[in-house]
């Protein structure tokens, strides 16, 4: 099985380096530096006419930033039509840089993530992750040569992308929370009090006994949740199968430990599932009220993971400040997954909103 893996993940490279749907897409990786030894991971997708100067890009360039469990790459930018959001937004002439938190995909893991499992703090909490998001804009602002950035976070992505521009409301231009928790809340039925990430003898608090440190996630962990909320019996009606196969191996070619473990599983923090639980049982960690950026949020009606409070409460958070607009769409049926799933199913309808936000007019 290991020997599977390792042969399936170097084709994975192989086909992402050099598939000819992706000619005029040019990729280049490098990295910032967030504190000592943390180093993170950035992977810049432009079109070859805006790379080249032949073409002019449009709007600021955009940060992808992925959720809790699986990193940029597997995320945003899978080696096929369909499977990146990546290539299509530069194809639209925007400069793209998909970025790994610590602890995920191509960024430093904390040393503990070498180290066996253990029921200590979960790692890389919102404050980490809000450093590492720093490194990256200010990297992506020096070679881009702009002022600011967009930034496009997909989950706790989103909730990540608040929190900094909370923070830092002058280098954030525009901002897509995509099915996003924000708090305030206290019940939710996924991963609120009752739910798994609660501890059993104690609902208030974080089942840290289940996810410790940081967790493993196998192949057959990635799809049951995208299955379930497809309201189809037929999943391939839905979702292109090779768009689901290429996501699954990319998540596993994302950890280079994974080929060590019987069966094969990627590494990742559990500190987002642990800011997650304080957001779905009613906290809050940062206030979108601070944010000067435009925001577009998008909600997928058949989400498992933001709640339309969420959407409520963020839309009139942001409505009540001085400056920046506010845009919401909310696309029927679709899943959590929308950007992966088929054009017909909610695919083409995030793709003309995010691009229509991200591309046109400031403020």
């Amino acid at each position: 099985m290991r020997a599977t893996l390792a042969a399936g993940a170097a084709a994975f490279l192989s086909t992402a380096a050099f598939s000819s749907a992706f000619a005029d897409i040019q990729r280049q990786s490098f990295t910032a530096l967030s504190e000592p030894g943390i180093e993170i991971g950035i992977r810049e997708v432009v079109d070859a006419a805006v790379a080249n100067g032949t073409a002019e890009r449009r709007g600021d360039p955009v940060i992808l930033l992925h959720g809790a469990r699986v990193p940029g790459v597997p995320s945003f930018d899978l080696p096929l039509p369909g499977g990146s959001l990546a290539a299509d937004l530069a194809a639209e002439g925007l400069a793209v840089y998909i970025v790994d938190l610590r602890g995920y995909g191509a960024s430093t893991r904390p040393a503990a993530m070498n180290q066996p499992r253990a029921v200590t703090e979960p790692l890389v909490r919102s404050g980490e992750a809000v450093r590492d998001l720093a490194a990256a804009v200010d990297a992506v602002r020096t070679r881009s040569g702009a002022e600011q950035v967009a930034i496009l976070g997909w989950a706790t992505g989103g909730h990540w992308a608040g929190h900094y521009a909370s923070l830092h409301p002058q280098r954030v231009s525009k901002l897509v929370f995509y099915n996003t928790l924000y708090g305030y809340t206290p019940e939710h039925p996924r991963i609120g009090k009752g739910s798994r990430l609660a501890d059993p003898e104690n609902p208030d608090r974080f089942n840290l006994a289940r996810f410790q440190n940081y967790r493993l996630n196998t192949a057959d962990s990635l799809l049951p949740g995208w299955d379930r909320s497809i309201p189809l019996e037929d999943k391939t009606a839905w979702r292109d199968p090779a768009v689901a196969e290429a996501y699954v191996a990319a998540a596993l070619a994302s950890d280079p430990t994974a080929a060590e473990r019987d069966p094969p599983s990627f590494r990742a923090p559990s500190g987002a599932m642990a800011d997650s639980f304080l957001l779905a049982t009613g906290a809050t960690l940062w206030d979108a009220r601070l944010i000067a950026a435009d925001a577009l949020i998008l909600r997928s009606e058949g989400d498992f993971w933001s709640r339309p409070e969420d959407l409520a409460l963020l839309q009139a958070h942001l409505e009540s400040r001085q400056s920046g607009r506010v845009s919401v769409v909310q696309i029927p049926q679709a899943t959590h997954f929308v950007h992966l799933d088929r054009a017909a199913w909610g695919r083409a309808t995030f793709l003309r909103a995010v691009v229509s936000f991200l591309a046109g007019p400031q403020g």
